[in-house]
This record gives structure tokens, C-alpha cells and sequence, in this order.
């Protein structure tokens, strides 16, 4: 397989995954088959695998430089992603009903939690993700990937909340202290944190973090340091 055709299929296959979120009918076939916990498992292994598989076909892809790299490029990455790995830690299991990966058992709307930052973290921090590595990798191969994975990341959150504006019928009663943007509720008043943040989720979240700028060269084959 050519390394142009191997990202071709990458891709694919990384699309393909998650089109099934988007297709209830699909979906919820395979939760009565394996159960919500299961497919929440399941389709995170799979999407994480497959992801990787882009990552390294993106790597192997023939290298034709669109910008150059500069080290402030790397400076921005790396102070963003932090806040993008909390993100991402603080959605999985959290009370939100917006969003996947959360859940509705528990919620307050008036206590709104992770929620109260953005109704959707998870699809945030992956568009942080994207953004950042995009800025960061001057070439073809990987502005093919980054820019697309953005695209879908903020279509993600756009997608999902006029998914929870449909199916919630008390929404505006829920959202009252949540934002669809990051900050914009804290920001504006509508939510003011009443307690810190969970320091178990922080303490994964630094674990986290450090475990993969330390694993990075390793496994990515390139130092994230400027």
C-alpha cells in the first residue's frame, strides 16, 4: 500500500467509526447488543486505535511543506493542551445531559458542573487538539488531517447541541448556567464555580499529561518540546 493510500484508508476507516454516533438507528442496535458501558468502551478503543493508525499514516505520507515550523508554534501547543486534557478528563462520566459522554442521572442545573464551562468538553478539547497540532505541522499530509479533524470537532459541537436543543424539552431550563462556548457563561455570570474542582480528576489529568509528553517521542516519533 502506498503511503498516500494508506492515509486514504486511514481516514476511511476513522470516518466511518464515527458516522455511527450520528446514525441513532445504527446505534442503538449496537447498545442493545452490548450495552451502553460496552459501546462506550468499545467505540472509544476503537476510535482511539484508529486514530493512531491516522497519526502514523500521516507521518509516513510523502513530506511537502506548506509553512515552516517555528518554535512559538510549539509554545502555543504545548500551553494549550493542558486545558485540553482537562477538558477531556472532566467529561468522561461527568452530569451533563448535553453531551457525549455524559450523562443526564444527577444533573443540576443550577450546579451545572463541567457543563457550566462548555456543554460539550470532550468535542472542545479534541477541536483543541486539532487546532493546535495543525499549527504546529507545516506539512501536507498533516494539514490534511488536522484541518478536517477541526472541521469535524466544531461541526461535532454545533451537531450535538441542536441535538440536545431537539430531544431536551426543559433545555433552556438546563442550559440556563452552561455555555455552548468555552468561558462564555463564566464570563458573563451565568456560572460561578461554588466549589474546586474534583482533585482526583485533577491528579489523572496531570498524569495524563505528563504521560504523554513523556511517551510522545516514543510513540508519536517526535518530541512535542520546542
Amino acid at each position: 500500500m502506498s503511503d498516500w493510500a494508506e492515509f486514504a484508508a486511514a481516514f476511511a476507516a476513522f470516518l466511518a467509526a464515527h458516522a455511527i454516533p450520528m446514525r441513532p438507528g445504527l446505534k442503538t442496535r449496537i447498545i442493545r447488543i452490548l450495552g451502553k458501558p460496552g459501546y462506550i468502551i468499545v467505540f472509544s478503543v476503537v476510535s482511539v486505535a484508529l486514530l493512531y493508525w491516522l497519526l502514523m499514516a500521516a507521518g509516513r505520507a510523502p513530506f511537502i511543506e506548506i509553512w515552516q515550523q517555528a518554535v512559538w508554534q510549539r509554545w502555543i501547543a504545548n500551553i494549550a493542551m493542558p486545558f485540553a486534557i482537562l477538558l477531556g478528563v472532566f467529561s468522561v462520566r461527568a452530569k451533563n445531559p448535553f453531551s457525549f459522554g455524559g450523562t443526564a442521572e444527577g444533573f443540576d442545573p443550577d450546579r451545572p458542573g463541567i457543563a457550566g464551562m462548555t456543554r460539550h468538553p470532550l468535542m472542545w478539547a479534541f477541536a483543541i487538539w486539532a487546532s493546535v497540532h495543525l499549527l504546529a505541522n507545516g506539512d501536507l499530509a498533516h494539514l490534511l488531517l488536522f484541518a478536517p479533524l477541526l472541521v469535524f470537532a466544531l461541526s461535532g459541537v454545533l451537531a450535538a447541541d441542536a441535538r440536545a436543543r431537539r430531544n431536551l424539552p426543559d433545555f433552556d431550563r438546563l442550559a440556563a448556567h452552561t455555555s455552548l462556548w468555552p468561558f462564555a457563561a463564566l464570563l458573563d455570570g451565568r456560572w460561578q464555580p461554588r466549589k474546586l474542582p474534583s482533585l482526583s480528576r485533577l491528579a489523572i489529568a496531570v498524569v495524563l499529561w505528563a504521560g504523554l509528553l513523556h511517551l510522545h517521542p516514543a510513540v508519536i516519533g517526535v518530541s512535542p518540546l520546542p
